[in-house]
């Protein structure tokens, strides 16, 4: 009896010696050793420069005089479910005191020390608005160029999926990472998509939650909060 089993048991230990083999050079390709991929996002080393530094393309972007104030038509409207007007008074609140690290590495960000104008874009991978707007967002990058900075923030997500979706979508602007969503906790905001128009004071002139954005509903933000006219 002994002899028998001891036959029946050598077969499953080689069973689960070959899954052993096989199972472990793929964790040893998954694993912290491999080199990474290229990221498809640009450095962030820029941001604390005026987007003016950089000459704009041609015809790519021009000033229509300052945002309108608070109060005058159109300056305060939220312009859809889930939007947020300027606060009273014109003047907006500063960009929290959060310090960010960029996804393509180098020195972390300091959130108030991004020169406006700017337009923040938090996203995720896995949020179905946020994939569906994002090369909106690139091609404002493109046609605001030098004259306002779009960034992106990379909220409660992994970086294989950031990366993924930048790569199928082809973004390059630069993409901060907040895998514990302290921003939307500094804002007090749990949905994503989040997109924040910034002024060159550095005062965030609008808040929009209200869903994935186009390119024509983007220039109408960015015209509206931030006094620049975008080609949509």
């Amino acid at each position: 009896m002994k002899r028998r089993f001891a036959a029946l048991l050598v077969p499953a230990l080689l069973v689960l010696a070959g899954c052993t083999a096989t199972a472990a050079p793929e964790r040893a390709a998954t694993g912290p050793d491999r080199a990474p991929r290229p990221s498809p996002f640009a450095d962030c080393a820029t941001l604390a420069d005026p987007p003016g530094t950089a000459p704009a393309p041609t015809g790519s972007v021009t000033p229509s005089g300052p945002a309108a104030p608070t109060g005058s038509a159109g300056a305060g409207d939220s312009g859809g479910t889930g939007s947020s007007p300027a606060p009273a008074g014109g003047g907006g609140s500063l960009l929290p005191e959060l310090v960010l690290s960029c996804f393509t590495g180098g020195a972390p960000v300091t959130l108030r020390d991004i020169q406006g104008p700017a337009v923040i874009n938090v996203w995720a991978s896995w949020c179905p608005p946020c994939r569906q707007e994002l090369p909106a967002f690139q091609r404002l990058s493109v046609r605001a160029a030098g004259q306002l900075q779009v960034i992106g923030v990379n909220s409660r997500d992994s970086r294989d999926g950031a990366q993924a979706i930048g790569e199928d979508f082809g973004i390059r602007f630069p993409v901060l990472f907040d895998q514990g969503e302290a921003l939307q906790r500094e804002l007090r905001r749990t949905a994503v998509p989040l997109t924040l128009l910034v002024d060159a004071q550095g005062r965030v002139r609008h808040t929009d939650t209200s869903g994935a954005l186009d390119d024509a509903r983007l220039a109408e933000l960015v015209r509206r909060h931030l006094g620049l006219a975008v080609p949509a």
